[in-house]
């Protein structure tokens, strides 16, 4: 390597920063770029995919403009490569096994790969790998070498790989998660794990890793290693003493040892890797930057050209505007990691996201605003736009005149937790121009510096509560479930950006505000993390100061309302528009009713009901313990999978004795004992142990238990009395609704002692539940949609659906289908759109393959407009790529051209249940908005009379839950009925069960 001369220590002027080394663990960052950006980014010139090339474009920038704790840009900056050559890794050499389980990568990874290392190689960024190694030894041969003829060089190796901490040394050493902009140092190794360095390689022993299949202590994860290394000083130390660790731990150590050799070799780092690193040649001021700026415009990335220009010192580039370089436009990662428990996490689950977006100013903000500027926030990050804390009286009289005038309001609150039945308002950001926005705080640590809730929300309630000017937010449900319970009715609800982007594109891997921000507008924000913290040492909002908090408050107004001005456009062009704003914008009002409505939940019940399950499991587990001892000598966990497969498939004479059965599926940890596994050897007649069928009803029994009756029991809020879940929009890419915390879509019906969990759910005194079911949605909405007219008239004959069908799949008259008859058709019509096999409808009726075959074949030949129509699905989706629901909602289906066959095969199956499933999803919604709109008054119309009394609870997919004064109940019961029949027109009759009671239960 040529030298480059680099003061010692100290000769440096204290103002000098130490020159560093960025060493990039190339296809770590690959692969994190591709899974952290799903959209369908393509190149406008060459259509080859871009959304990987887009992540590692932007990575690459960041480091080069050396934002946040980079502490400047890098002096040298090199890419470590895996190279592993004809014959693998010397890994795969000494242990063939070594990742031998790793799935293929995806089709279109491979070429984005090569198209970044031409990148690389375009602008002169060196690339380092040499064949049979993997990058951590590059990484590691690199850092030997600069500490032994570059000592003044630092080096940061970005990535957050565990393996790569083994290189870590105080001031000289560090690993970087670029996605967080955290260090990762000696010192918080030691804070982290209380290791050294030198530790880190026994500790990685002792773990193993499961991913890359290299054999550890069965049970030690990363904490127990760590905890056995520090109290015995060495993976040496460990093995010495395993006699004295006690327990399984201390078998599993002893039983394990003998790998350790093994597993010690693939886990150390080579650093003696036949590589040539030139510094001269990886020097950061010799890159050829201008190359980057007509590839970015072949790749379409047109907002990196700007920053490739800052970079290059460009002065036609606008420092000042928002979406540049210098205004923090791309100052956080473009590759979020996944939501975490800060309040970044309601992105994913559809609760108040930590936002990104762009917003308009505020009329005359700057005359008005007053001298609570972004820059007086105790902040280094730069703002992302003209951000205004607002804390005073005139300050606050003279926003809510300027708000008066506005064509649209973009707001946000910040909150003290995720619940909004719970949750405590901090503060209110508002934004009405696109690079501006304020922050009203009215709970801080410091409550004298800003006005109180009361004060600051009977001054916002009359422009809040007004229909104009029109408001969006990005999940604006949470934000109407805090108003609502503070008192104000948040009104003219227009706009939520969480809810276009799902519609927009559905396979998005996140519809939260940070991700779409850095995405769609190449704007980044400030982490939430930076001002709360993370994991145990997390914290309140309300205890950080108000103009710390700025910053970040008022960008989630400012980048919901960009998003705005991006996605409106989209939605009209992709038709989207109609059902936007008449269907998806008027449900989240439904559902912030329901969500504020709740569900009475008898907790007494719930306990009755557990005790006995109890009483059921103890006998179960005591039965199981006989048979076992009975059958193989021993007894067993029978919430061990592991020890459950043993007892299960070991032979007798084997040293830990079982059953002997033949196992029928394995997974890669070992014989599966899932259900479906436990019910085949139920039902095989040449078994006689019951042990099989007596774990699959202790675990029906335990997971009631834990699950639900447990569960609910403490969701029960203790303010209401009752259970308020959250309902998602923006999570089944089918269109169908979701629901969390708790999630009452799955309380069990398909069995008896399941079902008793509804006998919980009841009206308060004096009303009734009314439940109403939409009666064979789905295979109604395939006659309309194939247009099959004999499926047609076996509806409007009005007789028993399955029987009609039977009777014509096995030309008889209805009268003569007999019991197996109607079962096999009952099977295919409700899983037909699903792509039900023989194979499949074979094990479910207990026949043969060559009988569900004729069934089937029958099926079809009867009724070809279905297989014309499921035919039809699948084109659809290889011209477009998608395929459309009754209202034209979208789902992309992105692996409908694969060459892998079962992906392939998926994707077709998935095409076809979008369209009759994401329709039956649409009638659902136009039925409760227009319920809704009965119960409350809707465009200008008042109340239904027969619905007034009536509230909405619960959606179960095609069920309604709503709760009515009994007196009232009969008629608004029939109200419901006919506005869900009437939701849509069909060709066949839409038919709705409705029932009345106490509560939820109903009869199998």
């Amino acid at each position: 390597m040529t030298p480059t001369p680099t003061p010692t220590p100290t000769a440096t002027p204290p103002s000098r920063p130490t020159p560093t080394l960025y060493l990039i663990d190339g296809y770590a960052q690959f692969f994190r770029a591709y899974h952290a950006i799903r959209s369908e980014l393509s190149s406008p010139v060459t259509k080859e995919r871009t959304n990987m090339t887009f992540g590692f474009v932007g990575m690459l920038l960041k480091l080069l403009r050396g934002e946040g704790n980079l502490g400047g840009p890098p002096a040298y900056l090199a890419v470590a490569l895996d190279v592993s050559g004809d014959r693998g890794t010397f890994r795969s050499q000494i242990y063939p096994d070594y990742k031998a389980h790793r799935p293929p990568p995806p089709e279109d990874l491979p070429p984005q790969v090569d198209r970044c290392l031409a990148i690389l190689a375009e602008i002169g960024v060196p690339t380092l790998g040499a064949e049979g190694f993997e990058a951590d030894d590059v990484i590691a041969t690199v850092v030997r070498r600069l500490r032994r003829d570059h000592p003044g060089v630092r080096v940061r190796i970005v990535s957050k790989d565990k393996d790569l901490k083994q290189l870590l040394e105080p001031g000289a050493v560090e690993l970087y998660d670029i996605h967080h902009d955290q260090a990762i140092t000696a010192d918080t190794l030691r804070d982290e794990l209380g290791l050294s360095p030198a530790q880190v390689r026994d500790m990685l022993t002792l773990m193993g890793d499961t991913v890359d299949n290299v054999p550890g202590v069965p049970g030690v994860g990363e904490k127990t290693a760590a905890a056995l290394v520090r109290d015995y000083g060495s993976l040496e130390g460990v093995l010495a003493h395993a006699a004295d660790i006690k327990g399984k731990r201390g078998e599993n150590i002893r039983a394990w040892a003998p790998e350790a050799p093994l597993t010690r070799s693939l886990i150390t780092l080579r650093d003696d890797v036949p590589i040539a690193l030139d510094l001269e040649l990886a020097r950061a001021d010799r890159l050829r930057l201008d190359r980057l700026i007509p590839l970015c415009q072949t790749l379409g990335f047109n907002r990196f050209q700007n920053e490739v220009r800052a970079l290059l010192g460009d002065p036609a580039v606008p420092q000042t505007d928002p979406r540049s370089a210098a205004g923090g436009a791309a100052a956080t990662d473009p590759m979020p990691e996944a939501a975490s428990e800060s309040k970044r996490a309601r992105d994913e689950t559809g609760r108040k996201p930590a936002a990104h977006a762009r917003g308009p100013e505020i009329p005359a903000a700057e005359s008005l605003f007053g001298g609570s500027p972004a820059h007086a926030a105790s902040t280094d990050r730069p703002a992302l736009g003209d951000y205004r804390l607002i804390t005073s009286r005139d300050q606050l009289d003279a926003l809510v005149r300027a708000l008066a005038h506005a064509e649209i309001i973009a707001l946000d609150t910040e909150t003290t937790e995720l619940s909004p039945m719970r949750a405590k308002l901090c503060g209110i950001s508002l934004s009405t121009k696109v690079g501006t926005g304020v922050y009203i705080p009215v709970r801080s640590p410091d409550p004298g510096s800003h006005l109180d809730e009361p004060t600051v929300l009977d001054a916002l309630r009359p422009v809040l509560e007004a229909q104009h000017p029109p408001k969006c937010g990005h999940n604006i449900k949470y934000d109407l479930l805090i108003f609502r319970n503070a008192g104000v009715s948040l009104g003219g609800v227009a706009f939520d950006s969480m809810v276009a982007s799902y519609l927009i594109d559905a396979s998005r891997s996140s519809h939260g505000l940070e991700y779409l921000s850095e995405a769609l507008l190449g704007r980044g924000k400030q982490h939430i993390s930076e001002l709360i913290g993370s994991g145990k040492d997390q914290r309140s909002f309300d205890t950080v100061p108000a103009a710390a908090a700025l910053n970040y408050a008022a960008a989630d107004a400012d980048l919901t309302l960009h998003l705005r001005e991006v996605m409106r456009p989209q939605l009209r062009s992709m038709g989207l528009d109609n059902l936007f704003e008449n269907v998806e914008m008027p449900l989240i009002e439904v559902l912030a009713e329901m969500e504020f409505n709740g569900v009475i939940v008898d907790g007494e019940e719930l306990e009755r009901q557990r005790r006995r399950l109890q009483s059921k499991i103890n006998d179960l587990l005591d039965r199981l313990d006989a048979e076992a001892k009975k059958s193989i000598a021993r007894t067993f966990d029978p919430n061990s999978p592991k020890q459950l497969a043993a007892a299960l498939f070991n032979r007798p004479d084997d040293p830990t004795p079982g059953l002997g059965l033949t196992p029928t599926k394995k997974t890669k940890t070992g014989f599966s004992t899932d259900a479906e596994v436990l019910e085949e050897l139920g039902q095989d007649a040449t078994i006689t142990t019951p042990i099989p069928a007596l774990i699959l009803e202790y675990r029906q029994f335990s997971k009631l238990v834990s699950t639900y009756l447990v569960a609910l029991r403490e969701a029960i809020n203790p303010a209401t009395g009752r259970v308020h879940t959250s309902f998602h929009q923006t999570v089944a890419a089918t269109g169908r609704l979701a629901s969390s915390d708790p999630n009452l879509q799955n309380i069990p019906i398909r069995t008896d002692v399941g079902r008793e969990i509804r006998k919980a759910f009841v009206a308060p005194p004096g009303s009734v539940l009314i439940t109403a079911d939409y009666s064979q949605i789905e295979l109604r909405l395939l006659a309309h949609l194939s247009r099959d007219p004999n499926l047609i008239a076996a509806f409007l004959a009005g007789e028993d659906i399955h029987r009609q069908v039977a009777a014509q799949i096995n030309n008889v008259p209805p009268a003569e289908v007999t019991r197996e008859m109607r079962s096999g058709a009952k099977m295919v019509n409700f899983g037909i759109v699903y792509g039900i096999t023989a194979f499949g409808l074979a094990r479910r009726l207990g026949v043969s393959n060559a009988a569900a075959d004729e069934i089937i074949t029958g099926y079809k030949r009867r009724f070809a407009g279905i297989t014309t129509f499921l035919h039809e699905c699948v084109e659809q989706a290889r011209r477009h790529g998608y395929v459309e629901t009754i209202l034209k909602r979208r789902r992309p289906i992105p692996d409908i051209d694969s060459s892998n066959p079962s992906r392939r095969a998926f994707a077709e199956r998935t095409a076809i249940n979008s369209v009759v499933q994401g329709s039956a999803a649409d009638l659902i919604k136009i039925a409760m908005v227009d319920i809704h709109g009965a119960i409350r008054g809707a465009h200008d119309r008042p109340p239904d009379p027969d619905l007034a009394p009536a509230r909405l609870l619960l959606q179960v997919h095609d069920e309604l839950v709503l709760e009515c004064p009994e007196p009232a109940a009969e008629r608004a019961a029939n109200a419901v009925s006919r506005r869900m029949e009437g939701a849509l027109t069909l060709t066949v009759p839409i038919k709705v069960d409705v029932s009345t009671g106490r509560d939820w239960y109903k009869e199998g």
